[in-house]
């Protein structure tokens, strides 16, 4: 088997991995759902919405935290129950979970890229300006709409997810007002985010913001979310909040749920 053979393999068992670790038995908490049929991604999308029980106690706005990979049989279930309990005990303020069921996942979470080898792994990659065009122009009215809630949103994910939230961060900074990355996967487009950082940094804009992100023992990620670290720390934005926790005893299909309560209670703490 040729080198770049054996490269795509790895790259598409590592993917496979991280998109099975999802689909764990978590039980399914109250929610609703809807459809909304985008001009962005040109594609029905499923929504799913957890509600924590003081949406319906009480009658204040709440904020909203996005989530792709949010469907039923995807990082859904677990993330809900975690808000719940972390609500419940007092570690973090209510909020509202958005949920976005996966079509193309590789496709919407992807940016552009300039490497053949990264355009092997899905038919289509490097939709993440439409789906982020979907989520802002589409779906953050509709769930205005539909519900009561403040100005105040973020957006969590992990892995390919996780490279979309970070893209975002850098891209489109005013889009949320926290982010929680987990294990991105910043080797994509030859680590295009990390040797652009820097660039994008210089023009951040000068509102308060959080950022919180985590890398694995993953090879090829962690070295290069240490050095994105670093990045960060140099340009030291004043108005911007940010943590890097490396999690060198947890895999890529284990950093998410091992280190999420303490990126919500960071994101998220009570006042």
């Amino acid at each position: 088997m040729k080198n770049s053979s054996i490269i795509v393999f790895l790259i598409l068992i590592f993917l496979s991995i991280a998109n099975n670790v999802h689909s764990q038995n978590d039980p399914i908490p109250a929610y609703k759902t809807f459809s909304i049929a985008s001009q962005q991604v040109n594609e029905t999308r499923v929504i799913n919405v957890w509600l924590p029980d003081e949406y319906i106690s009480d009658a204040t706005s709440l904020p909203v935290l996005y989530m792709p990979d949010g469907g039923l049989k995807e990082d859904f279930p677990h993330v809900a129950n975690t808000l719940a309990a972390l609500i419940t005990n007092k570690k973090i303020k209510p909020i509202i979970l958005v949920g976005i069921e996966n079509t193309q996942r590789r496709l919407d979470l992807t940016g552009p890229t300039n490497v053949a080898k990264d355009r092997e792994i899905a038919p289509k990659v490097g939709g993440s300006e439409n789906f982020r065009n979907f989520i802002k122009q589409e779906l953050f009215p509709e769930i205005n709409k539909r519900y009561r809630t403040s100005a105040e949103k973020g957006i969590i994910g992990e892995s390919l997810a996780g490279l979309f939230v970070t893209e975002t961060f850098l891209l489109h900074p005013e889009m949320f007002d926290f982010y929680i990355a987990f294990d991105p996967s910043m080797w994509w487009n030859d680590k295009y985010l990390l040797k652009n950082a820097a660039t994008y940094l210089k023009v951040f804009p000068n509102s308060p913001k959080r950022f919180w992100f985590a890398n694995a023992a993953t090879k090829d990620i962690s070295v290069t979310v240490m050095k994105f670290a670093k990045v960060i720390e140099v340009a030291n934005i004043s108005p911007l909040k940010w943590i890097h926790v490396n999690e060198l005893k947890e895999k890529h299909s284990t950093i998410f749920r091992a280190t999420k309560e303490k990126a919500l209670i960071w994101s998220l703490g009570m006042e």
